[in-house]
C-alpha cells in the first residue's frame, strides 16, 4: 500500500515548516499551564475539525473524578476569560470550561488495519520566562505573555508536532490503513492529566501507542525508540492544622503547624534511598505562618516521591506517610494529604521498539538510533496510557527526538532548535505508513 517515497515525504514535511514555526511560536507566546489550556485546546480542536477529523473534547475525553491537581474554580474562570481575550475559538470553550481541556481526533482511512495513537501534551509550566535579550523567544517577540506560565519543557513543540501530523495524514490517506488517533493531553506537568483520559476510555481501542518528547538531553539527530528511564511517582499536597496562639503571652496554648511541617520536611529528606533501584524524594514547597508573634496554626507542604519501579515508589510513599503522621503527632496538630499527581512505570513493548528501529534508521536527519534508553530521568504520565494499552494486548512505546537546547528543561531560558519539529513529524508519519506491515497488522498482542 505504501507508495510514498522518502524524498516525497521529506518534501511534504518541508512544505509545512512555515506553518510549524508559526504554530510553535504562537503556543509558546500564549503559554497555559495544566487544566487551563483553554486557548491552546480550542485552537487545536478548530484546526482538527477544519481538516475533517472526528473531534472529541471536554468530558467526552476527560473523566472528571480522575483529574488530579485541578486549580481552584476562580483561577480557571480568570484563565478562561484571558483565553477569550487572546483569541480562543469560542465555540469550543463551553466544553473545555471547568478544566476539561483534552482533545482527541480520529481519522479513519477506510481500510483494515490497527488503531495507531499518538500522544502529545498541551500544557506549560508555572514559571516566569526570562526577559533577557539574549533569550531568543524574548529577542524575537514570542516569549510568554502570561505571567507565571512558560513553555519550558517543549510541549509547545509537541502540540505543533501533533497538528503537523494531522495535516500530513489528510494528504497521505490513500497510503494509510486502519485508524489514527491524535491525543492532545492536558496537565502532563505534575503527572496530573493522563489518568483522566485513560479512565474516560480514550485508550481502550488503541492497538499501537506512541508518546513523544523532544530534548531530554538527547543529542540532535538522535532518536530513542523506547525511553525506559521514567520513574514512577506520587505527588502529595499536605496540610497541617494546629492551634494559633500569642507567641509572647501564652505560647503553650498553641500547637505549632510550622514546626510540624519543618520536622516533616527534614524527616522526609532523611528517608533512605532504595537498594533495589533509583528512588527520589523532594519537598518542593513549604508555606506557614502569618506573623512573627503568632504561633502558626496552619502549614502546607508539597512533596513528591519517585521510584525506578512502581513498587519502589510505593515504598517511598509509605515511608513518607509515616513521617508526616509522626511529625504531626510530635506537635499535636492534625495532618491531611491529597493526591496531586501520579504516574506508574511502564516498559516500552520490545516488539514495537524493534519495529521502529528497523524502519527509521535511514530516514533523513537521523544520525543515531537508540533502541532502548534506560537512563533514569523525570517522570511522565504517558506511562499510564502505555500501561492501559499493554494491559489490553496492545503495543506501546515512548520516543525521544534529540535537539539542541538553550537551557535545561524547566529553566526560565529554555528554548529548542525548531529543526526537530519536521524531523519528528517525518519520522512519526513514516511509521504510520508502515502500519500494513504483517508484524503490526494482526492484533499486536500476538507480536509480543
Amino acid at each position: 500500500m505504501n507508495t510514498v517515497t522518502k524524498p516525497e515525504l521529506t518534501a511534504a514535511v518541508e512544505a509545512l515548516i512555515p506553518q510549524l514555526t508559526q504554530w510553535r511560536r504562537d503556543f509558546h507566546r500564549h503559554a497555559e499551564s495544566g487544566w487551563v489550556e483553554f486557548r491552546t485546546a480550542s485552537l487545536v480542536a478548530e484546526e482538527l475539525d477544519r481538516l475533517g477529523y472526528g473531534v472529541s473534547v471536554g468530558r467526552d475525553v476527560i473523566d472528571a473524578d480522575s483529574r488530579m491537581g485541578v486549580p481552584e474554580p476562580e483561577v480557571m474562570a480568570r484563565a478562561l476569560e484571558r483565553a477569550r481575550d487572546q483569541g480562543a475559538v469560542e465555540r469550543w470553550l463551553p466544553a473545555l470550561a471547568g478544566g476539561y481541556t483534552g482533545v482527541v481526533a480520529e481519522w479513519d482511512t477506510g481500510r483494515p488495519g490497527p488503531t495507531l495513537a499518538y500522544r502529545v501534551d498541551l500544557d506549560a509550566l508555572d514559571l516566569d520566562e526570562s526577559s533577557d535579550n539574549d533569550h531568543r523567544p524574548s529577542r524575537e517577540g514570542f516569549a510568554s505573555c502570561n505571567a507565571g506560565m512558560m513553555h519550558a519543557c517543549g510541549h509547545d513543540g509537541h502540540t505543533t508536532i501533533g497538528l503537523g501530523l494531522a495535516r500530513l495524514f489528510v494528504d497521505l490517506t490513500p497510503q494509510l490503513c486502519g485508524r489514527i488517533k491524535l491525543i492532545f493531553q492536558p496537565a502532563e506537568e505534575g503527572v496530573r492529566g493522563a489518568r483522566s483520559m485513560v479512565e474516560a476510555g480514550v485508550l481502550d481501542d488503541v492497538d499501537i501507542f506512541i508518546a513523544t518528547h523532544i530534548g531530554t538531553g538527547v543529542a540532535k539527530g538522535t532518536v530513542v525508540c523506547g525511553h525506559n528511564g521514567y520513574l514512577a511517582t506520587t505527588k502529595l499536597d499536605v496540610t497541617f492544622t494546629g492551634v494559633p496562639a500569642h507567641a509572647g503571652a501564652n505560647p503553650e496554648a498553641g500547637n505549632n503547624a510550622l514546626l510540624a511541617a519543618a520536622q516533616a520536611a527534614l524527616g522526609l529528606h532523611a528517608i533512605p534511598r532504595h537498594s533495589a533501584g533509583a528512588s527520589r524524594i523532594n519537598v518542593g514547597v513549604l508555606n506557614a505562618g502569618s506573623g512573627r508573634n503568632v504561633v502558626p496554626g496552619t502549614a502546607t507542604l508539597k512533596l513528591e516521591t519517585r521510584g525506578e519501579t512502581s513498587a519502589i515508589d510505593a515504598e517511598m510513599q509509605r515511608r513518607a506517610r509515616n513521617v508526616l503522621h509522626g511529625a504531626a503527632a510530635m506537635q499535636g496538630v492534625e495532618m491531611a494529604y491529597s493526591l496531586a499527581g501520579e504516574a506508574r512505570n511502564c516498559e516500552p513493548s520490545p516488539a514495537l521498539v524493534e519495529f521502529i528501529r528497523g524502519h527509521i534508521a535511514e530516514l533523513p536527519g537521523i544520525d543515531t538510533v537508540i533502541p532502548i534508553e534506560n537512563r533514569p530521568s523525570g517522570s511522565e504520565d504517558a506511562t499510564t496510557m502505555m500501561q492501559r494499552v499493554r494491559e489490553r494486548g496492545g503495543l506501546a512505546t515512548y520516543m525521544v527526538f534529540g535537539t539542541e537546547l538553550a537551557a535545561g528543561h524547566h529553566h526560565q531560558r529554555f528554548d529548542f532548535d525548531e529543526d526537530v519539529l519536521p524531523l519528528a513529524i517525518r519520522t512519526l508519519a513514516y511509521l504510520a505508513l508502515q502500519a500494513d506491515d504483517p508484524a503490526l497488522h494482526r492484533r499486536p498482542s500476538e507480536t509480543l
